[in-house]
């Protein structure tokens, strides 16, 4: 393996070259990339099992968001699906919240403070900053804290806590088995994407939600298992819920032409609204963190809030899936609409603001699709030429807030068609949240699920575009007919020619070739000019190990990985079928330039467009 020398050369550890040369050059080539291989089977099975054991998990949480629901608002020990709306306690409710945020802070003081927040963005700076390690812990804690939360009268989905939940248990498990860094990103993927996919039934845009904000890249290697896990969750679900859709409507037709440039105008208000609902959020955290009171108190002041929001609009608290169902179907009118907005985005910014334990999606959804369905209304009243649907205009209003609040733009067109079986939205969809995401974009840098990491120093990838250097071979860069120096060559002149100074001469690296011209090794002018060597020896005498290779078919992906996990700087170009036979030298030079003429014709585009637009 070639290292960087010590400055020193008194021991010089030289470790002469193997008998055989040939195995060793295999060895130090860059493995042959490949579409799979055992390993990825193996990370897909273990994605099966947590695909397996997602669904029962959101079972579990749903079924204890019930009984919490049943204990706090009407005293029975019972797992029947109960909604805080239809309480019977009048001024009392304003407790119910405070006494769950007093639980939860609690919690998080002495169980697990990773408890609070969205839950999302926790995952997201493990896989950033920790290789995906989520603390075991965790996965108790984390659904156990959601259900106090929410079955409290927290107005909060059960989305987000269970993608924390399955994605600790696929960093769980990843941590178990001793799997690399990646490998453990990708159970922890799965274990997300399988807890969504098992709450909504939405097994595509779980996938995409794990690609969009966990992932961090669109690969297969990363992907099937991802998908083998949703696949398996969603068929969990099938079999302890039903394969209905999660928010049943009735069919809705194909938009109409003029219809497109209504629903795009809205997700584009949307969008601005999204940025404002941000930062509101954030502004309302910020808040709580200047109060003269320890963090474990914040939730119980959330929960006031939440409990007197909750006195005057019942229908605030808790999960609110059957106010999506409701909005989606156009079942509510637009003072109610308005009403439920306000009062559910008041409820749910500060009680979320507080720290405690709750999610983001169906707030925003209920908020979004509100706002949508308001606008629709309007639109059918006053200018019914339009031809807007009320009920797709709530659909694009639900996923657009999501698409701009978190710039998950695939997954919140796809999120809105599988939950509820409407084909015939996409294209309204797609011109929404492509307009919310836009228009998110050019006021707001950060989103919703990254403003709070991105505080802690951590930058989050909000890119994904094909490796520059993946797209190009060792050969079209590579310097061919490379300086080299003989086995037999006398140190003493080899010294001299260097302090001659020509350009040959420059070199770093030079190969060290046999009586037949094939490859021996590499020596550095630092070996060559160390002042501890006689200068009568051969060259041959100073190669120290076997050289490290790559032939003319790699990818500079490949190459630049070689060069790191060898800690060299140039690597000796060989044939494919014969890595004795030298073909020339990659540097990193040759790479740099590479990605420089990359740059180079981006920026000539760039220049390009300018000028078109100047004119």
């Amino acid at each position: 393996m070639a290292r960087s020398h010590s400055s020193s050369h008194t021991h010089r550890d030289s470790v002469p070259v193997s008998p055989s040369l040939a195995q060793t050059l295999a060895e130090n080539s860059p493995p042959v990339a490949t579409g799979a291989d055992r390993r990825l089977v193996w990370i897909s099975v273990l994605a099966v099992v947590i695909g397996l054991v997602a669904g029962p998990v959101a079972k579990v949480l749903l079924e204890l968001i019930h009984f919490f629901t049943q204990l706090f608002f009407y005293g029975h020990l019972s797992f029947e699906p109960a909604t805080p709306a239809q309480h019977h306690l009048g001024a009392w409710v304003i407790l119910i919240p405070v006494l769950g945020g007093l639980i939860i802070g609690l919690m998080a003081r002495w169980g697990a403070k990773a408890i609070r927040g969205h839950g999302i963005p926790e995952a997201m700076e493990q896989v950033l900053l920790n290789q995906s390690r989520i603390p075991a812990r965790i996965t108790l804690w984390k659904p156990l804290s959601s259900a106090v939360s929410i079955g409290t009268g927290g107005p909060f989905g059960a989305e987000g806590p269970i993608i924390a939940t399955g994605g600790a248990l696929g960093s769980l498990l990843g941590q178990l088995l001793h799997v690399t860094a990646v490998e453990r990103k990708t159970l922890l993927a799965a274990g997300a994407a399988g807890g969504m996919a098992a709450v909504f039934s939405a097994p595509f845009s779980a996938v995409l939600l794990a690609v969009e904000l966990l992932l961090f890249e669109f690969r297969g290697r990363s992907m099937i298992p991802v998908a083998l896990a949703a696949a398996t969750a969603t068929s969990v679900r099938y079999l302890l819920l039903g394969s209905d859709a999660v928010f049943p409507m009735a069919a809705v037709a194909p938009a109409a032409f003029q219809a497109m440039f209504g629903y795009a105008l809205l997700g584009a208000v949307i969008g601005l609204l999204s940025v404002g609902v941000t930062r509101v959020l954030y502004w309302i955290e910020d808040g709580f963190e200047r109060l003269p009171l320890h963090w474990m108190w914040w939730p119980a002041l959330g929960g006031l809030a939440v409990g007197l929001v909750g006195y005057v609009a019942p229908a605030t608290m808790g999960v609110g899936y059957e106010l999506i169902q409701a909005i989606l179907n156009a079942q509510m009118g637009l003072t109610a609409l308005a009403f439920l907005c306000v009062m559910k985005f008041l409820s749910w910014s500060i009680a979320l603001g507080s720290g405690t334990s709750g999610g983001t999606l169906a707030p925003l959804f209920i908020i979004g699709g509100a706002i949508g369905g308001c606008a629709g209304l309007i639109a059918a009243h006053y200018v019914p030429a339009l031809l807007i649907d009320p009920r797709v205009a709530a659909l694009v209003g639900m996923a657009a807030m999501f698409a701009g609040a978190s710039r998950a733009f695939l997954t919140s067109v796809i999120f809105a068609i599988e939950v509820t079986h409407q084909p015939n939205a996409l294209m309204p969809l797609l011109a929404g949240c492509a307009l919310a995401y836009l228009v998110s974009s050019l006021w707001m840098r950060n989103t919703i699920m990254t403003e709070k990491i991105t505080r802690r120093g951590v930058r989050v990838p909000d890119e994904y575009a094909a490796d520059p250097l993946g797209q190009v071979t060792v050969a079209e860069v590579y310097t061919p007919d490379p300086v080299t120096l003989n086995v037999e060559d006398r140190l003493d002149k080899v010294r001299s020619w260097l302090l001659q100074g020509d350009r040959q001469s420059h070199h770093q690296g030079f190969p060290v070739l046999d009586g037949q011209g094939l490859l021996q090794g590499v020596v550095t002018r630092r070996d060559l000019m160390a002042l501890d060597v006689e200068p009568d020896v051969e060259v041959q005498s100073l190669i120290q190990r076997a050289p490290v290779v790559v032939s003319i078919h790699h990818s500079l992906r490949d190459a630049a990985d070689h060069m790191v996990r060898h800690g060299v700087g140039r690597l000796v170009v060989v044939e494919a079928a014969n890595r004795k036979q030298v073909l020339g030298v990659l540097t990193r030079s040759d790479i740099l330039k590479a990605h420089q003429r990359r740059l180079g014709e981006q920026d000539t585009r760039l220049r390009t467009f300018s000028l078109r637009g100047n004119r």
